[in-house]
């Protein structure tokens, strides 16, 4: 019998399976056992501990074992492929008989649980089927056979999988229902010109089975345009079939002829443009050439994929003899055509589950196109606590122009979602996305919110706050996080005064627990407002260290952001728009670019020197780039070490316009060292003459500093004077941001002057 896979949305996936055992009966519904094996490393250690061998010594010996996860090696091929480990076995009797007695444990079953998804249904009590087993960690009894030999039993297997995508979507639906708009995702018309746009521009950044870097790629060259290539490209991007990729490419934009192995073939090969996809295209070509039915087409598929040479043999004669007898097909022609079908079906794709997936990858692409608010609020719902996910959608959801909305304790919810504000829509950052604070705790404080108001200071929050909703840590990481601006916009002081704050919560909750009124009746708003010891508020590196450490990823600016000026200047370039233009034609580009270096490994090359894989970011992303000039190696330590931002001058190269480029270093230099050389040019605008003094006081002046204020009062006269203030300031963005705060300065631009060339950013 087949079995059932069933994808179901993952918050729901419980109700299914309860469900299920209503239906069915307790006792006739049970999940599926599994066994963990006693694997080549794993069974070194066990035995080595058992022999009182010593850690290192052993820990030593399994690192010598290849550990690759999609070819795993066993003790004997160990033995006869990895050299070192062979020597050891043999130079010392201690390992040796630690291997031979390793090798009778290996592949034995270590420890049992549960099938992550699998469940059997029988027509009778399962205990008069298979022996069961209870599952202290569950409430459904257990097969003590695994999915192998339960299948033997005559219980059909039913696969219940919780998708992600699933959840999503339906996130996405009740977002839009709050804005009024209902939608009907089984509805959607499949010949939609917007999201096969966006598919065409690998826009693809969370849509379901299309986001890999690859993928996308592919999605760009291919050029879907309807979805039967939404369909096969699903079923292509796998090892093995993705070689037809090109060529399935090529042929769709009539860069090559369509070939058929057989005129015969062209009704089912057409939509595949010749290239044979699917199962059930293998089982129709078997069918039309050499006229077998379904049923003996299916046991060929299954032959094939199994390659056992007998069977092989027996379906060849079928085969051949079949195209002679239906089609007149010669024996030299079968033969050809047995031989391409049997390439194919190893590993052809079942077109029906395709199918499934590349509606689901349809759903998320029109979401992302035509309610991209809703999309990004859902996607980000469900990877809250994957800091890297969540940092891949704020940047593509910038990149796409879209407002994202930081945490506040006044509008933001415990998960993301989506407000109008006075600039149109846009998403709020969730409460709960942010590292250290509880979801069900900030679901507390937003009930508290609706039922009762808005939070109008720190001491009405902290006093309102329910039992068990703010600990330190919480009211750290919202802090940190600017959740508390609009009630003080000083996250320093209120990290300062995180003990005061929590005695405030912890006194309201007293009271509320004694029912005591205040002293003289009435509420206690007479109480004196609580004063707060003052602290000078973070530098903007200090507050973008910090909302790293609690987002998890530079959550309001990267730090490179406050060298733009100088980056721009040099001519630096992002990473996302490098790959973005790739390397025409492949070959060698260089290029410059200002980032940040977050971590460094050294290595050594094959002959012996030094070099080091930096792993760098910049506000579009993060890479990695090797660097062979081995006097830079120690200072790429030392700037890892310290997140320096420095300019790079790179070279990328591409062996083909179909690869992402590798990115090699040339040169470095900290960007503070290139400001340092460069003149620096600082213009704004005074609208009222009391700004004057005040930004006096503000503007630094420094012994060596080349920073020029250059400022036009505007008098709303024919003529507005140019004031030059200057030429010895340091200059830098965080100053532009305080220049901002005062009242009557507007527009600060700040740009690096460098010979005839005048770049500017607007802060």
């Amino acid at each position: 019998m087949p079995d059932f896979d069933i994808d179901f949305c993952e918050t729901r996936r419980g109700e299914v399976i309860r469900y299920v055992q209503q239906k069915y009966g307790h006792d006739h519904v049970a999940q599926i056992i599994t066994f963990g094996k006693m694997k080549a490393r794993a069974v070194l250690r066990d035995t080595g501990r058992i022999l009182q061998m010593s850690y290192g010594q052993v820990d030593r010996l399994c690192k010598m074992v290849p550990n690759h996860p999609t070819d795993p090696w066993t003790l004997p091929r160990a033995l006869n492929g990895a050299a070192e480990f062979r020597r050891e076995y043999e130079n010392d009797e201690e390992v040796k008989r630690l291997v031979d007695l390793a090798m009778q444990l290996e592949g034995l079953p270590r420890n049992s649980s549960t099938h992550a998804a699998g469940v059997v249904i029988g027509d009778r009590p399962l205990a008069q089927l298979v022996p069961l087993y209870r599952d202290p960690r569950g409430d459904m009894p257990v097969t003590q056979f695994d999915m192998k030999y339960v299948e033997d039993t005559g219980l059909i297997k039913f696969d219940f999988l919780g998708l992600k995508t699933l959840s999503v979507l339906q996130k996405a639906v009740q977002l839009m229902k709050r804005r009024g708009i209902e939608i009907d995702l089984g509805l959607l018309a499949w010949d939609d010109a917007e999201v096969y746009q966006l598919l065409q521009r690998g826009d693809t950044v969370g849509v379901f089975q299309l986001e890999s870097e690859g993928m996308r790629r592919t999605l760009a060259a291919v050029k879907p345009t309807n979805f039967g290539d939404i369909i096969a490209l699903v079923s292509l991007y796998r090892p093995g079939p993705m070689d037809n990729i090109p060529l399935f490419g090529r042929r769709k934009n009539g860069l090559e002829a369509i070939e058929y192995p057989h005129e015969k073939l062209e009704g089912i090969l057409a939509e595949t443009y010749g290239i044979f996809v699917y199962q059930e295209q293998v089982m129709q070509a078997a069918q039309i050439l050499a006229g077998y039915s379904l049923g003996d087409a299916d046991l060929l598929r299954r032959a094939m994929g199994k390659k056992v040479q007998a069977e092989m043999d027996a379906q060849r004669q079928r085969f051949v003899d079949g195209c002679k007898e239906v089609s007149g097909i010669e024996k030299a022609k079968a033969n050809e055509l047995f031989d391409l079908i049997d390439k194919f079906a190893g590993y052809g794709f079942n077109k029906s589950h395709a199918a499934a997936y590349a509606l689901l990858a349809y759903q998320t692409a029109w979401m992302k196109t035509h309610y991209p608010h809703e999309f990004y609020a859902a996607s980000m719902c469900f990877d809250m606590h994957q800091s890297e996910k969540l940092a891949v959608f704020v940047d593509d959801l910038r990149r796409a122009g879209l407002v994202l909305a930081g945490p506040d304790i006044n509008h933001s919810e415990a998960e993301f979602s989506v407000e109008e504000t006075d600039e149109g829509l846009a998403v709020r950052y969730g409460m709960a996305g942010i590292r250290n604070v509880g979801e069900k705790a900030m679901d507390a404080i937003v009930a508290e919110r609706e039922a009762n108001g808005p939070f109008t200071s720190l001491e009405d929050l902290f006093k309102r706050a329910p039992y068990g909703s703010m600990n330190r840590r919480q009211l750290e990481g919202l802090a940190a996080a600017g959740a508390f601006d609009a009630l003080d916009s000083n996250r320093a002081r209120v990290m300062a005064n995180a003990d005061m704050l929590l005695a405030v919560a912890d006194e309201a909750e007293r009271s509320r627990n004694s029912g005591q009124a205040a002293l003289f009746g009435g509420d206690d708003h007479a109480a004196p407002a609580l004063r707060l010891a003052d602290v000078p508020p973070w530098s903007r590196a200090e507050q973008m260290a910090k909302e790293r450490e609690n987002f998890g990823f530079y959550f309001a600016a990267h730090p490179v952001e406050q060298w733009r000026a100088i980056a721009n200047s040099n001519g630096a370039r992002t990473y996302a728009s490098l790959m973005q233009n790739g390397v025409p034609g492949g070959g060698r580009l260089p290029a410059t670019m200002a980032v940040m270096v977050e971590g460094v490994q050294r290595r050594k090359t094959k002959r012996g020197k030094d070099f080091v894989m930096a792993d760098f970011s910049d506000s579009s992303g993060q890479f990695s780039a090797s660097c062979f000039e081995e006097s830079l190696v120690p200072s790429f330590v030392e700037w890892a070490r310290e997140g320096t931002c420095i300019l790079l001058q790179v070279e990328l190269d591409a062996p083909s316009p179909d690869e992402p480029p590798r990115i090699t270093v040339r040169s470095a230099q900290p960007l503070s060292e290139v400001r340092q050389a460069a003149r620096m040019e600082l213009k704004l605008e005074i609208d009222r003459i009391e700004a004057v003094s005040e930004l006096a006081l503000l503007l630094p002046r420094q012994d060596g500093a080349t920073g020029e204020v250059i400022a036009v009062l505007r008098t709303g006269g024919p003529k507005e004077p140019t004031l030059r203030l200057g030429s010895d300031f340091q200059l830098d963005a965080e100053l532009v941001d305080r220049l901002t705060m005062i009242d009557g300065v507007r527009n600060p631009v700040l740009g690096a002057r460098r010979g005839a060339t005048h770049l500017r950013l607007v802060a």
